[in-house]
């Protein structure tokens, strides 16, 4: 018995660390609820897993949850499994909709991810200078250098996010799936 009550709070401590993880992850100021967050995080992990259980040498993807909202991107070796892809991650509980932006054909470097993660940074930095967005509202992923930024925003914060991200160098091309509050 007291077996068991050891594992009962480790579980619960695990599950409480766990959810401390995800809120310090999105931000003090997100505008989602704690619950949504943690869907957000679930529907990433899963849909990560699966994915890379079926296809880890046919596609390089990230799947990015907002608000039930997943953005997909990165690339893959034919359109079946581009499409593939998706149908694992409508599979996952809780997916509202998908945009699905993966790239038919060669799998990127290391050094073009490397240069993707760079330019999120830099816009980054620049939206936690800028006192018009409020910090953790904007979640910003780079995908051969077209930058997707999502959040739950006023229009005048899309449109300040949307400035710094498109004269960050580097930048592509600037794709907004924004979800607005005004």
């Amino acid at each position: 018995m007291r077996n068991l009550n050891i594992l009962l709070l480790v579980a619960v401590l695990v599950a409480v660390q766990g959810c401390a993880g995800v809120a310090a992850r999105a931000g003090a100021n997100d505008r989602r609820s704690a619950g949504t967050q943690v869907e957000d995080d679930t529907i990433e992990t899963k849909s990560m897993a699966r994915i890379k259980e079926k296809y880890k040498d046919a596609a390089q993807v990230t799947v990015t949850s907002y608000n039930r909202f997943v953005l997909i991107t990165g690339e893959a070796l034919s359109e079946d499994i581009k499409k593939e892809v998706e149908r694992v991650i409508y599979s996952v509980p809780n997916v509202k909709k998908i945009a699905n932006e993966v790239f038919v054909g060669a799998l990127s470097s290391s050094s073009s991810r490397r240069t993707d993660a760079g330019i999120t940074s830099d816009i980054k930095y620049g939206m936690n200078k800028n006192k018009s967005i409020q910090a953790g509202t904007v979640h910003v992923t780079t995908d051969r250098g077209v930058v997707y930024l999502l959040g739950l925003v006023t229009h005048a914060e899309a449109n300040a996010a949307s400035e710094i991200a498109s004269t960050t160098p580097g930048v592509q091309k600037v794709v907004r799936v924004f979800e607005y509050i005004d």
